[in-house]
């Protein structure tokens, strides 16, 4: 058995990285709601590429030069952003922690950063603002039913939301085979499944207390069975428009008067068009390896991303990110900032609104010091001739 995976948990505190968070979390939470989090689509090629791609980038140091000074922090859409990260929008977080979306929420507000509520998410958009504050973006499906759609457009301006993140690549929803296997039908966990859960009674606790979490911003809009969120994940795929278009990023610029990005963004021809229909910015995402598998992975399309259209939009990238180092690479390449999705769930999974708290400091403090090892005083000395690309084969994940 490799040493990795004989190493103790470590409690919060503890946690070095964000590896050590993810293993705090599966110690914490149920099976299959560490599943949930940690898989991706059929043979999870596009989840292994993710990692793999950013593993094949190496940085060039730069040397004697004066980095006492140096800073991560940037500029996003006008705004002072003191670390280049974004918390992704990510579902069904109340299966990770009775209270996930305001505790991924106020982390982000403590560190200064924007957090993106999921439109799966299972506290109401309006709670989230009143209870936590800070920058808040929204993300949207466009389900079956657009008037649920035009419904959270309206209501993520009225509860004061700066952003508006449509994501494009859920119009058929992917084959998440992990996720099923621990339903013997929708919303129905297996025997097995079921006494698992009974084997984490601090998970448990809050929900005997609270009750399942449910997607609040679908209630009265959905039927209450498609709105639970323990089998949200398996009954929502019907919910999902296959039909959404160009057409719909049109009527979200005529109706939302924000920031508006498009997630989903890998070919620079679709970079090209957002762009020309006057979206703010471009999310380049694979949505994580739980999409379609064998996806090409975001950092690796980013360079031609940026030279099609990265002097006149604004580029975040997702999908694979554990370090400061990875950070570093995407800057250097072009993005302006790293949305994060499993390196801060892993957070929550461990230690709730501390646990997300320690993961951005975590990766704060490591991409400040492999600037400083880079020979950079700021983000803006990254630049393309900072990264080398190698043929150096995979690494076998960690763990």
């Amino acid at each position: 058995m490799p040493w990795k995976r004989q190493r103790r948990v470590p409690r919060l505190a503890a946690a070095l990285n964000i590896e050590d968070l993810r293993r705090l979390m599966q110690r914490r939470v149920p099976h299959f709601a560490f599943e949930y989090v940690e898989g991706g689509a059929e043979d999870e090629a596009t989840l292994r590429s993710n990692r793999a791609a950013l593993e094949r980038l190496r940085l060039l140091p730069r040397t004697l030069v004066d980095t006492r000074a140096r800073s991560v922090r940037t500029q996003l859409f006008g705004r002072a952003l003191p670390a280049p990260f974004l918390i992704a929008p990510t579902g069904f977080n109340g299966m990770l922690h009775a209270d996930g979306d305001v505790a991924l929420a106020r982390a982000a507000a403590a560190a200064g950063i924007p957090f993106t509520l999921s439109t799966f998410s299972t506290t109401r958009l309006e709670d989230v603002a009143s209870r936590a504050g800070g920058r808040l973006w929204m993300q949207l499906y466009v389900l079956t039913d657009r008037a649920i759609a035009r419904e959270l457009v309206r209501r993520a301006a009225a509860a004061g939301y700066e952003a508006l993140v449509f994501t494009t690549d859920a119009n058929v929803f992917g084959s998440r085979e992990w996720d099923r296997r621990s339903y013997r039908a929708p919303g129905r966990l297996h025997l097995r499944t079921a006494l698992d859960v009974l084997r984490h009674p601090g998970w448990l606790a809050p929900l005997v207390r609270t009750g399942l979490p449910r997607l609040r911003n679908l209630e009265g809009l959905l039927a209450p069975e498609a709105t639970t969120a323990l089998g949200g994940s398996t009954l929502i795929p019907k919910f999902v428009d296959a039909s959404i278009s160009w057409d719909d990023v049109k009527w979200m610029r005529e109706q939302w008067r924000g920031k508006l990005l498009v997630k989903g963004i890998l070919d620079p021809a679709d970079a090209e068009r957002a762009v020309a229909l006057g979206c703010d910015g471009l999310v380049l995402s694979n949505h994580g390896g739980r999409q379609l598998d064998y996806c090409v992975a975001p950092i690796e399309v980013l360079p031609d991303i940026v030279r099609a259209v990265g002097s006149r939009t604004t580029l975040i990238v997702d999908s694979g990110f554990r370090r400061g180092t990875d950070v570093a690479k995407a800057l250097a390449l072009g993005a302006r900032a790293v949305m994060l999705g499993r390196a801060t769930l892993y957070g929550l999974g461990a230690g709730g609104e501390p646990g997300v708290r320690h993961a951005l400091s975590l990766l704060t403090t490591e991409l400040d010091r492999v600037l400083g090892e880079l020979g950079c005083r700021s983000l803006d000395e990254l630049d393309p001739g900072r990264v080398r690309s190698t043929t150096a084969p995979e690494f076998p994940p960690p763990g």
